[in-house]
This record gives C-alpha cells, sequence and structure tokens, in this order.
C-alpha cells in the first residue's frame, strides 16, 4: 500500500460519518456508455429521429409513448451496466461501518446491486415501474419483455418508469436527505464526478466537514479545492484500500 493509499486509508477509518457522491465516471469504468454522450446522442438522434434530450422527457413519453418505449427498452434497459469493483468495496465499507451513506446520480441501482443499503439515489430507478392511476408495480423484466408499449394490466394505460424524466426536478425528500446526510459528513468521496457537476455541485456546497476528497480519471479545473486528489478510475484506488 503506497503512502497516499495508506493516508486515504487512515482518513476513513477515523472518520465517524463518510459519504459517497458516485457519479457517471462509476458507470463509464465498467465500460458504459450513457444516452447524453456526444457519439452516442448522435447515434440516437439518427435512430429515432430525436435527441435524448427530447425523447426522455414527459411530454414525449405522454404523447408519443410507442417511439418513448422503443427508445427507452433499447437504450436504457437492454444494456444497462453492471456493478463493478467500486460499488463492491463501498458495500464492503459500508459492512464495516466506514461508509454511512451512498448518493448516485444512475438510474441501475449500481450501488444496491453490490451490496450497499443506504443509498440515496436521485434520478430514480428503472427496477421500480407503477401505473399512474392505480399504482400497480412493474418489474424492470416486464417493461423490457412485453410487446409493444408496456401497458397497467388493470387500467390499460402506459406504465410510468420510476426515475426522473429529463427536466423534472428531483423528489424533495431526496433532496433533503442527500443534502442532511452531507452536511453530517466528516469525509466527503466524490467517486467519477467533479466539484461542478451538474447533479452533485448544489450538495457539495453543505459540505463542512474535514476531508473532500476527489478519485476521477482526468484532471479537472477545480481539483485543487479538495484536499485529496486521485486521478485514476475509482476502482483502481477502492481496490487498494484493503477492505475486501
Amino acid at each position: 500500500m503506497d503512502d497516499r493509499i495508506a493516508i486515504l486509508r487512515r482518513i476513513l477509518d477515523e472518520s465517524s460519518y463518510t459519504v459517497a457522491l458516485c457519479g457517471s465516471g462509476m458507470m463509464e469504468e465498467g465500460g458504459f456508455v450513457g444516452v447524453k454522450y456526444a457519439d452516442k446522442a448522435y447515434d440516437i438522434e439518427k435512430k429515432y429521429g430525436h435527441s435524448p434530450e427530447e425523447i426522455f422527457t414527459s411530454a414525449f413519453y405522454h404523447t408519443r409513448p410507442k417511439q418513448f418505449f422503443d427508445f427507452y427498452k433499447e437504450e436504457m434497459i437492454i444494456n444497462a451496466p453492471e456493478p463493478t469493483d467500486s460499488g463492491r468495496v463501498l458495500a464492503a465499507m459500508e459492512q464495516a461501518g466506514k461508509l454511512q451513506c451512498v448518493i448516485s446520480s444512475n438510474i441501475y441501482e449500481l450501488s444496491q446491486r453490490a451490496g450497499c443499503k443506504n443509498v440515496i439515489d436521485l434520478h430514480g430507478s428503472i427496477y421500480h415501474n407503477y401505473c399512474l392511476r392505480c399504482g400497480r408495480e412493474y418489474s424492470v423484466e416486464y417493461i423490457k419483455h412485453v410487446k409493444g408499449i408496456p401497458a397497467c394490466e388493470k387500467c390499460g394505460i402506459p406504465i410510468r418508469p420510476g426515475l426522473f424524466f429529463f427536466g423534472e426536478m428531483t423528489d424533495p425528500h431526496l433532496i433533503s436527505q442527500a443534502s442532511q446526510a452531507i452536511h453530517d459528513a466528516q469525509v466527503l468521496l466524490l467517486l467519477g464526478t467533479t466539484l461542478n457537476s451538474e447533479v452533485f455541485a448544489h450538495y457539495i456546497k453543505y459540505f463542512h466537514g474535514k476531508w473532500l476528497i476527489m478519485i476521477h480519471k482526468e484532471r479537472h479545473f477545480l481539483d485543487d479545492n479538495a484536499d485529496m486528489v486521485f486521478i485514476d478510475q475509482p476502482k483502481n484506488i477502492l481496490s487498494q484500500l484493503g477492505y475486501c
């Protein structure tokens, strides 16, 4: 274990409350490419005649459900990413009492599927789907395999994916939970994200703890504002800590 890894391990061991913010880099390290990335977005617009930002909206879901679900199934469900070593280390840290909360921007429950229990999914999850009329819940497998538009078996209306569309406000309860967790943290880990992240910047301002630690694969102009920075994929650093 090199000196900086040993220091990070000691910081985590001495912390009474550690929070991890898991950004898009946590999916990228497993080879997943999100729909908003330039090349992927171009391919989607060419294939469906609309950009991801147009398709993945409440208006498109309500007015063009067939096109919406064609896109949703093919581009967001079928090729869903799998948890990486990062998630497994976080789960081991949580089990050891060294991680109190994970705050995630992905919709694939990567942290939960790796074994983490205390997770705040700011954007919802593909695994929780429901009928807007009767509230009946449907699995992602049902959405994936049903032909045509996935509809409620009772009400006959399109099932609502259990996540937030582009442009929708995050649930105020989730915002409050995330803000409070960060406020309480002694150590804040930023994994696969940056200080000016579109998702996390609003929350990071609530951090007044001892250690702000960043692990991401490319240098960023705001890195100097952190107390410790590792330029690498999160899995390569976390796996050296010795928690699993």
